[in-house]
């Protein structure tokens, strides 16, 4: 049985629309899929395939964009990714990917989250997930999301760092079949503290989750990376956004993939955002997109058995 995927198009002013389609036309998933979106931007996509949003819009800009407001683009967005979710609570799709979206326009549309990850948290009813991006042979966790780097330190906390290391532990046994996963926490603050004199976190909090995870660290963000990379670990777990963004793509640009751990059913995404500067210009790269879509069928095969 071939793995169910829902694919939404994302903000309809960016290139979500330009990648999905690219993604799908060479080759098409070896998946049973369907496109969620507005209608004006599906007429690419075999009519047996497609979920249009139920929404009246001006006719498209280019093939691949809508002249609409961030209010009614992040309407788009809303009504897509509850629909994807809609169908993969009710057992109808095995995997969903998401289209990027840009968080100002998500807001205008009342979506009260950071992201796509705390926000497809609350609609699968609120469960404990965790950021994994996937790039050139490197995986990382983040412990911390969305925060404005002032907040990050106080939202690494021992029972945060344990519970996103034991989600990413569950996926790499689940969806990759590493026996024994080899954890690696990436340290906070510049030389691991360096025994407190840049910081107490390391010592206070990275470490004693290290030693209950039975996992190495915390290491140096400096060298961390380079040492998973080179096939030391299959994961890093890492307290905040920009640094383990700033590997992933320095490891694979243009092929990293998101992936949301704890939720009830597969969902993966392009590791880039909207890009509105060439949206319509039909020159977007799908690699990111081709990619989420290729480990979303993966896993979602897995998923089914």
């Amino acid at each position: 049985m071939l793995p169910r995927v829902a694919i939404t198009v994302g903000d309809p002013r960016g290139i979500g629309p330009e990648v999905v389609t690219k993604a799908l036309a060479d080759p098409p998933p070896d998946a049973d899929w369907m496109v969620i979106g507005p209608e004006a931007l599906l007429e690419t996509i075999p009519a047996d395939r497609r979920i249009p949003i139920p929404s009246r819009f001006p006719p498209p800009a280019s093939p691949f964009t809508l002249p609409l407001s961030p209010h009614q683009a992040g309407l788009c967005v809303k009504h897509s990714v509850e629909e994807a979710v809609r169908l993969a609570m009710a057992g109808d799709v095995d995997a969903i990917v998401t289209g990027p979206a840009e968080k100002r326009a998500l807001h205008l549309a009342g979506v009260g989250h950071p992201g796509h990850t705390e926000w497809l948290a609350d609609l699968a009813g609120g469960v404990d997930v965790a950021m994994m991006l996937v790039a050139g042979g490197l995986r990382v966790v983040l412990v911390t999301t969305h925060l404005p780097l002032r907040e990050v330190p106080g939202a690494v906390t021992l029972e945060r760092v344990l519970a996103t290391a034991r989600l990413a532990r569950s996926a790499l046994e689940r969806w990759w079949d590493v026996r024994a996963p080899r954890l690696a926490i990436c340290a906070l603050n510049p030389h691991a503290g360096e025994d407190g004199l840049f910081g107490s976190e390391d010592a206070e909090i990275l470490a004693p989750a290290a030693r209950a995870l039975g996992a190495t660290g915390p290491l140096p963000a400096d060298t961390v990376f380079v040492r998973a990379l080179r096939g030391e670990f299959d994961v890093v777990v890492v307290p905040y956004h920009d640094v383990a963004m700033t590997a992933v793509k320095l490891a694979g640009f243009g092929s990293g993939v998101n992936i949301t751990l704890g939720l009830p059913f597969v969902r993966t995404a392009p590791d880039h955002g909207t890009a509105m500067d060439i949206a319509g210009k039909g020159v977007a790269d799908p690699g990111s997109m081709r990619e989420a879509v290729k480990l979303a069928v993966e896993l979602g095969r897995r998923a089914i058995g």
